[in-house]
């Protein structure tokens, strides 16, 4: 008889991680679009409006949800018909994969930091502060924040390290913020206002208070970005790196 409790391996063996995750007869889960690799026939997946409710109430929310959040209007949900169904995930970044066990403890996530949910738990998205909202990258005026009882995988750009606190306090790089345990209290800030945040290099930081875990990525995803942007080319120019290829490529040819 189905439990709906996620039963999944993940392949240490691989430099970088994939993820396998059977699904009984009736089981579903919710995974990021886009993170399928491939499922057997026992498997199919339906996308459905990323809200609760019903009608068009369901509709509204969930572009409410899109335009306020950047998240998408829909989630993709992956059915089993079968006791063999299989369906393999990979994250979009390359980077460690973590389950987190949903009951007791439940948790709020980074932009970026979701990859499946199986269908015994869920989430839905909480408002936040106008100022959080504008400093930090959790969902613009919302943040995702799991229910129930289930089990929560969530993926990273590099390692993951879990910090624990016991009514005690912590400053952290938006950038490398993962997910939080729901019972810390947060706040999104300049880390030493404008001017020093520019001196510095050190932006827009989460400074979290209590008890409870703070799961951190070691790489950031802004300043790989940035670096790229270096061997972008734009409208016929690249930056000084591409310039640099360029020449040499043009004098050899």
């Amino acid at each position: 008889m189905s439990d709906n409790k996620m039963k999944y391996t993940i392949d240490s063996n691989m430099q970088f991680p994939m993820i396998e995750i059977a699904l009984e007869t009736g089981e579903f889960a919710y995974i990021q679009r886009g993170s399928m690799v491939y499922h057997n026939s026992a498997v199919t997946l339906n996308s459905e409006l990323n809200a609760k409710g019903s009608g068009i109430g369901k509709l509204l929310k969930a572009a409410g949800r899109a335009m306020t959040s950047g998240e998408s209007v829909f989630i993709t949900k992956a059915s089993s018909n079968s006791d063999e169904g299989l369906i393999a995930l990979a994250p979009s970044t390359p980077g460690q994969v973590m389950a987190l066990e949903l009951g007791q403890n439940q948790y709020r996530l980074n932009d970026g930091a979701f990859l499946a949910l199986d269908g015994s738990a869920q989430y839905s998205m909480v408002r936040q502060s106008i100022g959080r909202a504008f400093f930090g990258g959790q969902g613009g005026l919302f943040v995702m924040t799991t229910e129930g009882v289930g089990t929560l995988l969530v993926n990273a750009f590099g390692s993951i390290k879990k910090i624990s606190l016991e009514n005690q306090e912590i400053t952290i790089d938006n950038a490398h913020v993962v997910a939080w345990s729901e019972t810390l209290d947060y706040d999104i800030h300049l880390e030493n206002g404008f001017v020093q945040s520019i001196g510095t290099g050190e932006g827009i930081v989460n400074h979290f208070q209590g008890t409870g875990e703070v799961y951190v990525q070691s790489l950031n995803i802004e300043t790989f970005a940035g670096i790229l942007k270096n061997y972008i080319v734009t409208d016929g120019k690249s930056g000084s790196s591409g310039n640099a290829l360029g020449g040499i490529f043009d004098a050899l040819t």
